[in-house]
């Protein structure tokens, strides 16, 4: 999903709006239709596209009817910025917490490769979303997307530049982009050809290629050809 790097930020990014864990049953309820309305959105953005799909897709594919919907939604625009800007907040809150749990860059690279797979095996329909809808979104929120999905591509240029000490910035982001290139569209297309690969098999395939393409030495570093 990430597509520009800058600098990072830690600070509350506009536009995203947190959503507490419900501590009542009738919460809970709500909360839950609210994902299964998301869930659906996902799908059927997807498929679909946004502007092709209804309200009253949305609340039927989750299985309320359409003025339903606004009672978690103030509309269509809200679902897809709810969806995308989530998501994006817990790409870098879960990218982040992999690189504090990782003892050394090497390691932290390797375990945000396998966070990143799992997502793109997990969430193909929203990435295919974020790539084609995103425009669709106001300019608030797209600036909160795009801001969300800089700090994670710097989380991975942070990480790599413990890997390759010394090595420009921009080769590093280069490498960061070039390996969501390979990871995140990976999934979708081996599913549009109709030909679905086991994510016991696609998973460790995945991984290794980004790895692969991750630690390949620079152009500079490379041995002279005979």
């Amino acid at each position: 999903m990430p597509s520009t790097g800058t600098q990072s930020s830690n600070a509350a990014q506009p536009g995203t709006t947190p959503h507490p864990a419900p501590t009542t049953q009738r919460g809970k309820a709500k909360e839950n239709r609210r994902q299964a309305l998301l869930t659906a959105a996902a799908s059927l953005f997807a498929l679909n596209g946004f502007n092709r799909v209804s309200l009253e897709d949305l609340g039927a594919a989750a299985g309320v009817s359409g003025p339903a919907v606004y009672r978690h939604f103030p509309g269509k625009q809200a679902v897809l910025a709810d969806l995308l800007v989530t998501v994006s907040q817990e790409l870098l809150d879960g990218g982040r917490q992999v690189v504090e749990d990782s003892a050394d860059p090497a390691a932290a690279l390797r375990r945000l490769v396998e966070f990143q797979v799992d997502f793109a095996l997990g969430k193909p329909d929203v990435i295919r979303v974020q790539d084609r809808d995103l425009s669709n979104l106001s300019e608030q929120d797209q600036s909160a997307v795009r801001s969300l999905q800089r700090s994670y591509v710097e989380l991975w240029v942070d990480v790599l530049a413990g890997v390759h000490p010394g090595t420009d910035a921009a080769e590093l982001r280069m490498r960061a982009h070039a390996t969501f290139g390979l990871i995140n569209s990976t999934p979708h297309s081996v599913r549009s050809h109709g030909r679905r690969m086991a994510a016991g098999v696609a998973r460790p395939l995945l991984e290794r290629m980004a790895l692969a393409a991750l630690l390949a030495d620079s152009a500079g570093d490379a041995p002279p050809s005979r």
